[in-house]
């Protein structure tokens, strides 16, 4: 009969030693299910509403008797609305809960997210629609790199900005170009059809050339800045839609790094983001 194969060590055979490898693996596989199965349920949560946002996830909702735009009431009242309810996906989806239950069941939670879609959309279809008119008027085509617009925090700002040689206003005077009034004519044209406040604020460069005697670079800009105002009201935007009219000088440059640029000569209008107040009979 043939002899066991022992090892040449210590006189433990072979296959004992595959044996306790295989073991060891399984020892490590078992331990590895039992730490999956052991969850934190807020952590996963958590992971899971990062996973959702990331690959963009939409409230399933069902709504009667009402046609919708991007998923979003046009009505301001709607007769039968059914939600279909959804679980806290992450800590921003329960911060949000948390403050919609502080506010109270007062609170119209409908009228804010109507509010956070509608005015983007309004601010983006009035930019289209001041570019698109300024793409009609050959004779600014020259200046339309000059006309900036752009949405901010604060609401749609529309800058009208200087360059060399190329200037919005006169050399030390308050009335614009012609040109220049053009394009504040397409601008009264889309403004007047929404009902924003409205910020207008002149800006001057550091170059002191434009000053006369008893006249500084603060007035000037003020008075730019009204002389704007004043087109605007022309050619239709109430005035009871403009809030501030401001001249700063060369206080708020553009370009911080060369205060004396062409381009810190600007005029700025900006459509605030904020709701207009209400009319006075219905305060309270």
């Amino acid at each position: 009969m043939a002899r066991q194969k022992k090892a040449s060590g210590g006189g433990v055979p072979e296959w004992m030693v595959t044996f306790g490898d295989l073991m060891a693996l399984l020892a490590c596989f078992f331990v590895l299910i039992i730490s999956f199965s052991i969850q934190d349920e807020k952590k996963l949560q958590v992971v899971a509403g990062s996973m959702r946002e990331a690959f963009g996830v939409r409230k399933e909702s069902r709504k009667e008797g009402m046609i919708e735009v991007e998923g979003v009431p046009v009505r301001e009242f709607v007769k039968s609305i059914t939600s279909v309810p959804q679980e806290p996906d992450s800590e921003f989806a329960e911060q949000r809960h948390d403050l919609r239950r502080k506010q109270g069941p007062e609170a119209n939670t409908h009228d804010i997210d109507k509010t956070d879609i509608e005015r983007p959309r309004q601010f983006a279809t009035a930019a289209a629609s001041l570019r698109q008119a300024w793409q009609e008027m050959p004779e600014i085509m020259e200046i339309s790199d000059q006309i900036l617009v752009e949405e901010t925090p604060e609401g749609l700002n529309i800058q009208l900005v200087d360059q060399e040689g190329r200037s919005m206003f006169p050399p030390s005077q308050p009335y614009p170009y012609e040109r220049t009034r053009l394009i504040l004519t397409k601008i009264a044209n889309v403004l007047r059809e929404l009902p924003n406040q409205i910020e207008i604020t002149g800006h001057t460069s550091a170059d002191r050339s434009e000053e006369q005697p008893g006249r500084t670079n603060w007035d000037l800009s003020v008075q730019r800045a009204n002389s704007v105002r004043s087109i605007l009201a022309e050619y239709g935007v109430p005035n009871g839609r403009f809030d501030a009219v401001i001249g700063k000088a060369e206080t708020d440059p553009l370009f911080p790094e060369d205060a004396f640029l062409a381009a810190n000569r600007r005029i700025s209008i900006l459509l605030r983001a904020e709701e207009p107040p209400l009319p006075a009979d219905h305060r309270l």
